[in-house]
């Protein structure tokens, strides 16, 4: 099998910086790490390829945990071609793999919708689909954001079943109150099946959140929005996650559904171990034209958010993560914490095994960026699923081992 090296790059490994390094890639992992000084000791193959990353930085590629659609394609389709079209899109932003998360429905819109996300799994011509990820129905009323709140739904043990039996064991996380009766049982079921929960659309009380976390849920959604606000008498789920150090949370790192100033009180006091980048974007996200519509309801764009048309509410996002990794660099954090909030995180706190670092025998997933943050080339299980450079077709080839001629290559475009 040939080697891939891409060298004369910046290397951010996901646990440090590592400047005129080189990333050696056999086969679908992670060879090794070093620096340019080695590289130039190393000798190849006449069949293996070198690519001259001219300085660029090369990271983990950007896991997104929490995504309803991308590019006019979403979860709400119920399509395994929607899904599809999702992962071949996500991957020209940077991202290799992603885990597609429904939004409350009825339960048979749900069961078909995770069917359809199961049967895309392994079909991928783009970023990876880690598993399924469900944003309720066991939330709170009180809190739907832009739910809907005929599709929520108290705990019911069998309804989870049912819902986990249709996916073929591919739900890994979801979202719920901790607050709301029965959600120990629920919790306790979801260990047992290997499913992170995450606290979120909650109105609960400090002390609900300190008893969730004790029945294991240890992971929150979308930090600050859609869950019970700080107060002075009682922290309540926001104050509770700032308090905690061991509860991590996602964080929408597009400026406006968190304040700033509030990401970067959130890394000040809560390990950046803890914190995971998500998008939380909607179906027309970067969607050329209109009309734009998110969970079945028209939204429209304003200053970077989808809003419903009907009564102007926040609907979602329209981040991409190679854009929410370039904001938490404008606000003063580390571009290595940033892609540890990006990759290294949520592939640690949802147990995605070999993901998330550059490091030998991980899965080779990782993407190639500008200072400026443009997407430069984005590998997949050692593989160009997208770039700007011709010599990933020729490493695509060699990875096949199909004869190539060596060759120093640069990432200038063609």
């Amino acid at each position: 099998m040939a080697l891939i090296c891409i060298h004369n790059a910046t290397v951010v490994s996901g646990y440090a910086q590592m400047p005129d390094s080189a990333v050696l890639i056999d086969g679908d992992r992670i060879a090794d790490v070093f620096s340019e000084r080695r590289f130039k000791q190393k000798h190849f193959g006449s069949s293996d390829i070198v690519i001259d990353a001219r300085q660029n930085y090369v990271i983990p590629g950007l896991i997104d945990t929490h995504i309803h659609g991308f590019g006019g394609y979403g979860t709400e389709d119920l399509s395994t071609s929607s899904i599809l079209h999702m992962s071949e899109l996500l991957a020209k932003y940077g991202v290799t793999s992603f885990i597609p998360t429904l939004y409350p429905m009825s339960t048979d819109e749900m069961l078909n919708g995770i069917r359809a996300i199961s049967a895309a799994i392994g079909f991928e011509r783009g970023a990876t689909i880690l598993g399924i990820h469900l944003e309720g129905p066991f939330i709170s009323p009180d809190r739907l954001g832009a739910q809907k709140p005929e599709s929520v739904k108290p705990v019911d043990l069998d309804l989870m079943n049912q819902l986990y039996e249709a996916s073929d064991g591919h739900i890994i996380s979801m979202t719920v109150a901790p607050e709301l009766k029965g959600m120990r049982e629920l919790a306790l079921y979801c260990i047992k099946m290997g499913i992170v929960l995450q606290a979120g659309h909650t109105n609960a009380t400090y002390e609900n959140i300190i008893e969730g976390m004790q029945a294991g849920i240890r992971h929150s959604t979308h930090m600050f929005n859609a869950m019970s606000q700080l107060h002075h008498r009682n922290p309540n789920a926001v104050g509770a996650i700032l308090i905690q150090p061991d509860l991590s949370c996602e964080i929408i790192a597009d400026g406006k559904h968190v304040h700033p100033d509030l990401v970067r009180l959130l890394v000040r006091d809560k390990p950046d171990t803890n914190i995971v980048l998500v998008t939380d974007a909607l179906k027309p996200t970067k969607q050329a034209k209109g009309p734009f519509f998110a969970n079945n309801e028209e939204v429209y764009l304003s200053d970077k958010v989808f809003l419903r048309c009907t009564d102007d509410v926040i609907a979602g996002s329209s981040l991409t993560m190679i854009e929410g990794l370039a904001n938490l660099v404008s606000y003063g954090i580390s571009l290595e914490s940033a892609v540890k909030m990006a990759s290294s995180n949520p592939a640690r706190i949802h147990k995605f095994d070999r993901r998330g670092e550059l490091s030998p025998d991980y899965i080779a997933d990782l993407t190639i960026i500008s200072p400026n943050f443009d997407v430069v080339a984005t590998m997949v299980n050692g593989k160009f699923v997208y770039s700007t450079f011709a010599a990933a077709d020729s490493a695509n080839k060699a990875l096949e081992g199909k004869p190539t001629p060596r060759a120093d290559h640069d990432i200038d475009q063609d």
